[in-house]
Parts: structure tokens; C-alpha cells; sequence
């Protein structure tokens, strides 16, 4: 046996391989709160009154590193301060770790430094150190960059298992659209009216937080395994069944029309610049005004929690029919974020 691609595609086979090599071999494994067995974005370490100390660590190695709605740098710090936002914290440092092949364009270097000043810049964000290693030409492909995001949350973490049935699943917006971008270029497809998403979701996750208070009950951000697993770690962490009504999901015509032309799942595409939300029944059209005020104006409730076989995702298709939404599976789109 030897490493595969799926291992690292955030799916099925990345579950396996985390609970079967790495959960066994590590006695300790939080700080008494979220930590490693949890498997939620990020760990958190209690500081008092009721705050928490919140860390999420990421690789990226997106290929290629320059995409139409962004670059590997907008993505390297999107994306972990996206992991500190779904766990309720506000993002506030972030440290990285960069690392470079030999003869990559310096200007090239410059252009992703600056997309990730931008995005920390814009956000109050500081960054607080890094590394910078230079391997030889052909030892790495062009550049892979690392992240630590770091932030602080007040009150309780917005894990998934604390969905509750009868609540109800809200999108800030269409999903996939990072995903399709990726995958059409990695076959040599031209891209001429999508871009990624990439961006950051604090905003949501804040005005979500002071619209609803205890009443946002969970949030995830569909990176790897797009929806559909983030939808299944929701079912699992929660021992709930999710209901998933698909013709409530926002998606934009390309992106179904790249996944049906590839063979893909289109659920199962990344989302670099979207959230999920799980919040409670009587509060869905105050959550949908608050994420349509704060910039997400086609955010959507989609499916709902429900009593049921804890991990079952069961989605209604456009034209009435039932099927199982599985994780997803082998090698999706490798070099995806």
C-alpha cells in the first residue's frame, strides 16, 4: 500500500487515513476543548470567561498558483482565517511558511506576498512571523505555502455537533465556483466567465453572530469535498439525518455544465469563499437579511436537520427524487487549494 492522491483530497479517503495512522498514535489530543479527535477546521484552547483561543493550520499547493479570482496567496490566507471563522472566532494573526522552487519568477513571489498583505491588510489581520525555504529546481512544483490563522472566539464554538433536529441549513452563496475554476484549467479548458471565490467569510460569520446570538448553532466552510462533505460531517458530528433540497442550492450554469462535461459531482467542488450555517428554525429569514446586509446577497436556506440514521445525507433532487449524497470519493480534483 502507498499514498494515494485521494489521501489528500479532503474526502473519504482523507477520513480514513487520519482516524486509521494519526488519531491511534498521539495520547494527547486537545486542551480541554475542540482538538484533534473532533476533526472540526480548527482546535481551540480555553483562556477564560468564556473565550477561546482558536488555531487552524493549512497547506496550500493549489495548481496552477495563478487563477482567474485570485493566487495561491489569496488563498493561502483566506483560507485559514476561514477556518478560524467557522469555529466563531474572530481572525487576528496568522503566521506562514513558504516554500519555493528554485528559478520560480521573483516577481511572481511578489505578486502572491502582496495578494496575502491584501487580504490580512484589509481584515486587521497581523502577521506575526513565517519561514521561507528555496528548494532545488525540480524538487518541488513552483511553490507551496503553509498557514497558521489564529483568532478568538467568545461564547460558544460553532461546532457541528451542536446542529439539533429541526434546524435549518442556510448557503451564503453559489457553490463550486473554485472548484470548476481549478478543474477546467488542470484539463486545459478555457475559463472566460467564472472565477474562484476565494475570498474571506468573517463578515458572514460575524453578522450572523451578533443577528442570532446561541441561536447560530454551527458553521463550516465547503473547501475540499465541497457541500456534500461538509454536509456529511454535519450528519455525522450532529448524529443527525440532513435533508438536502437541491434545487435550493445556488449554483451558477458553468459550474454544473464543467462537472457534468468531467464526470464530477458538482456538490463535491470547492467552495473557497463560502459558508455554511446551521441555525434555528424561527430564525432563518432574520439570518438570510443579516447575510444579504453584509454583502452575501445570494445567500439561500437549503436543507434542514433531522431526527433520523445519524450520518445520512438524503437530498431531493430538481425533479422530486431521493438520493444518498455519499462523501466524496477517489481522486476528486487534485491540487485543489
Amino acid at each position: 500500500m502507498s499514498v494515494t492522491l485521494a489521501m489528500g483530497g479532503g474526502g473519504k479517503e482523507t477520513e480514513e487515513f487520519v482516524q486509521r495512522f494519526i488519531l491511534p498514535l498521539f495520547k494527547y489530543k486537545s486542551l480541554g476543548s475542540v482538538g484533534l479527535e473532533d476533526m472540526e477546521d480548527g482546535a481551540a484552547i480555553p483562556i477564560g470567561d468564556n473565550k477561546y483561543l482558536v488555531i487552524s493550520i493549512d497547506d496550500y499547493t493549489v495548481n496552477p498558483p495563478f487563477f482567474p479570482g485570485g493566487d495561491i496567496g489569496k488563498l493561502a490566507a483566506s483560507g485559514s482565517l476561514n477556518d478560524v471563522a467557522v469555529m466563531g472566532a474572530e481572525p487576528k494573526a496568522l503566521f506562514d511558511g513558504i516554500v519555493v522552487e528554485e528559478g520560480f519568477k521573483l516577481s511572481d513571489l511578489k505578486k502572491i506576498i502582496s495578494s496575502m498583505a491584501e487580504i490580512l491588510n484589509s481584515m486587521g489581520v497581523a502577521l506575526l512571523g513565517g519561514d521561507t525555504k528555496v528548494m532545488p529546481k525540480g524538487s518541488i512544483d513552483k511553490i507551496v505555502i503553509s498557514t497558521v490563522g489564529v483568532g478568538i472566539a467568545e461564547g460558544p464554538l460553532l461546532t457541528l455537533d451542536r446542529a439539533r433536529p429541526g434546524d435549518k441549513i442556510i448557503i451564503t452563496g453559489p457553490v463550486g465556483d473554485h472548484g470548476a475554476v481549478i478543474l477546467a484549467l488542470q484539463f486545459g479548458l478555457q475559463v472566460k466567465t467564472l472565477q474562484s471565490d476565494v475570498r474571506p467569510i468573517w463578515p458572514a460569520v460575524k453578522a450572523l453572530k451578533e443577528a442570532l446570538g446561541e441561536d447560530l448553532r454551527a458553521a463550516k466552510d465547503p473547501t475540499r469535498g465541497g457541500l456534500a462533505m461538509a454536509l456529511n460531517e454535519l450528519a455525522e458530528r450532529s448524529k443527525t439525518t440532513v435533508y438536502l433540497d437541491e434545487s435550493k442550492v445556488p449554483m451558477r450554469p458553468q459550474v454544473k455544465e464543467y462537472a457534468d462535461m468531467l464526470g464530477v459531482e458538482p456538490l463535491a467542488l470547492a467552495s473557497e469563499g463560502q459558508a455554511m450555517f446551521v441555525v434555528s428554525p424561527d430564525r432563518v429569514e432574520e439570518a438570510l437579511e443579516a447575510l444579504r446586509k453584509a454583502g452575501f446577497e445570494e445567500a439561500a436556506e437549503i436543507g434542514e436537520v433531522r431526527k433520523g440514521k445519524p450520518g445520512y445525507v438524503i437530498a431531493r433532487t430538481p425533479v422530486g427524487g431521493l438520493r444518498l449524497l455519499e462523501k466524496p470519493s477517489g481522486e476528486l480534483v487534485p491540487r485543489i487549494c
